[in-house]
Formats: C-alpha cells, structure tokens, sequence
C-alpha cells in the first residue's frame, strides 16, 4: 500500500510521467495508471489448502471412527492416540494439530454430540476448597515414619495448607480444616 501512495505522490507532486515511475519503482505501466485511476487491490480471503498428508489415512481412520461409535467412551480413540498410532504404525509424517483438526470435522461429520463445558471459577469467600490427603516418610526421634499428610487448597486465593498427621482420620480431617481456616 505505501507502493501505491509513493505512485500518487509522484504523479500528483513531483509531476512524473507514468513512463518515469514505472523505471523507478518496478511497476508496469497499466499497474501505475490503475493506481492513479483510484484502484486499490482488494482483499482475496484464501482458503485452508486441503490437507494432503490426510488423503492417504483418511480411510484408516474413519474406519477408526467408526468403531469407536460402538464402543464405550473410555475406549475411544482421542486425536492424540490417533496421531500416535499413524505415526508408529504407518510413518506419518502429519502434524499431530492436522490430525486433531481433521478428526475434529470427521467427527461433526458423523454426528458426533460436542459438549461444551462452562465451569464458573468465581468462589466466594472461605467458601470452598479442594482436599486431599498425601503420604510424606518422616524422621521422628530417630525412627522412619510414614505420616499423612492433609493438604487443602483455597480456591478463592490459591493458598495451600499443609499439616502432617499420624493416621488419615476423621478427626484429624476436621482439626486439619479447623486450622486451615
């Protein structure tokens, strides 16, 4: 576009022929007449090119596919599975995002049900918290012990608590959020 702009100011201010200007910027001169007429070349939106490397899979895993819609859904393939398995059984030399991509459409294609998810993650308050018991061996009067450990999270500021207890009770469950808090 500033090719186009130097053109116009050329012509308007220096008073340059067209001949001139298309010695001096490498334009031809139907280019440069163009420019002077007001033309600006549009915007041309480009499509994706069709994914070549997929052409020679594509039947595999739509056959794939295919079986998985009669499986459960823990057996199922996932696009990085799929990826993995092509490139170990059949040397595939595809990204794996051409594969997440194009499984993807099969997928829509087929009429496989997408489930989008919104989880809200605005916790108020004191008001929530993730807990989980761990396991930490220890050094205790010169003896190994293994202890538990109670770990809990706040989800409204992310500060962990951590508190190590001989056994992994109720008890110690309810001292260990009593202390957190």
């Amino acid at each position: 576009m500033d090719q186009y702009e130097l053109i116009r100011t050329a012509a308007r201010v220096y008073q340059k022929s067209i001949r001139q200007i298309a010695r001096e910027t490498g334009h031809t001169r139907k280019t440069i007449r163009k420019v002077l007429a007001g033309w600006e070349p549009k915007y041309r939106r480009r499509h994706e090119p069709a994914s070549r490397v997929m052409d020679s899979v594509a039947a595999i895993i739509e056959g794939w596919l295919r079986t998985d819609q009669e499986t459960p859904k823990k057996h199922r393939h996932t696009a990085h599975r799929i990826w993995t398995r092509l490139v170990e059984e059949y040397a595939f030399p595809g990204a794996e995002s051409t594969v997440r991509r194009w499984v993807r459409e099969q997928k829509a294609r087929l009429g496989w049900p997408t489930v989008t998810a919104v989880i809200p993650l605005d916790p108020e308050l004191a008001q929530e918290a993730e807990v989980d018991w761990g396991a930490a061996w220890v050094r205790m009067a010169g003896e190994e012990r293994q202890v538990k450990l109670f770990c809990m999270r706040s989800r409204y500021s992310g500060m962990p608590f951590v508190r190590a207890y001989p056994y992994e009770r109720q008890e110690m469950f309810f001292d260990g959020q009593t202390r957190a808090s």
